[in-house]
């Protein structure tokens, strides 16, 4: 019979459309996984759903350890870290929410939090690149993009806790594509997944006869878009072209910031391997010269990296309680 574990962490990670909860090992093997609707039209609203999937997950999944120590969570948006505070979802929508102590009063366990993309690179940094490497970049090429920069062993967080947020720099001067940060050309607006959606309806009018189906109030997917791109449709392959020439474009300024040795390209967008091939194309070798490994996948064992970070964040927090009570004793 197969050995019990001990103890783990209950991880959430908070997406736009769901909640995935699950329980981790200590050492960041993920036991099991459940999904939950949720809501983050605001962090109130992002709350209250994640209590309730904590709750019910709490009381109707049988745990594959002994005992559960701690609960991590990871969210979009800024998040201080060291204090346990959500500060916000997005721009404009501002509410610092201490959500270590909510979740704590609320559950009686250790709490951390931190924001998704840290929690996605502070599980390569543990269990993935980390293990080879002081300096790399953690690429999230999703609905949106982000990155987590790694240097000499540290995340970088940032003095508002906003480091990272790649996606508003802008690597297209001449682009009619308008961010809703104010500026034109950002990275995000041209090869995130939203932003390819956005550009292919954008231009659809200059290509009446595309093979991509383009239905009202339906986002069109990435995958889609570059399946008819390598069957050559016109629309498609321009989309993809653009995008992959500005995700080259961000890849390029930020191997010049940070001087990685590694680029690790996560999301569902990063995974793709025809569009990871066209982005590959675009990068000059004199800039990439002492990127010694180059653009890399995971080295992690598991897909759910975020997960992996939230359990991690959860980890550090209850491993500081720990701290704290063998002090006071």
């Amino acid at each position: 019979m197969e050995q019990q574990i001990q103890q783990s962490i209950l991880a959430v990670d908070l997406g736009g459309t769901s909640i995935l909860l699950g329980e981790v090992s200590l050492d960041g093997k993920v036991l099991h996984t459940q999904s939950y609707p949720t809501d983050t039209a605001t962090q109130a609203a992002a709350m209250e759903n994640i209590g309730k999937a904590i709750q019910h997950y709490i009381d109707t999944v049988s745990r594959k350890a002994r005992e559960l120590v701690a609960i991590g969570i990871g969210v979009v948006g800024r998040v201080d870290r060291a204090n346990g505070v959500w500060m916000e979802i997005e721009p404009g929508k501002t509410n610092p929410t201490d959500v270590a102590r909510i979740i704590e009063q609320r559950f009686g366990l250790p709490c951390g939090i931190d924001n998704d993309v840290s929690c996605a690179t502070l599980a390569e940094l543990k269990h993935g690149w980390g293990t080879e490497s002081k300096d790399f970049i953690y690429l999230n090429v999703g609905t949106g993009i982000a990155a987590g920069f790694v240097v000499n062993g540290a995340i970088i967080e940032g003095s508002h806790f906003n480091a990272g947020e790649i996606g508003h720099m802008v690597v297209d001067m001449n682009s009619d594509a308008i961010c809703a940060c104010g500026r034109r050309g950002c990275v995000e607006r041209l090869a995130s997944g939203l932003g390819l959606h956005e550009r292919v309806i954008s231009l659809k009018g200059e290509y009446p006869d595309t093979a991509i189906a383009i239905e009202d109030g339906q986002r069109v997917s990435a995958q889609s878009i570059f399946k008819h791109a390598a069957e050559g449709d016109p629309l498609a392959q321009r989309v993809t072209e653009e995008g992959s020439r500005a995700l080259a474009a961000a890849i390029m300024n930020m191997v010049r910031v940070s001087d990685p040795d590694t680029i690790v390209l996560g999301g569902g967008v990063g995974g793709n391997a025809y569009f990871t091939e066209l982005v590959e194309q675009h990068l000059n070798p004199k800039t990439m010269r002492f990127v010694t490994n180059g653009i890399a996948r995971t080295k992690q064992s598991t897909p759910e990296a975020g997960l992996v970070g939230a359990a991690m964040v959860g980890l550090e927090a209850w491993t500081l309680r720990r701290g704290v009570l063998s002090h006071d004793e």
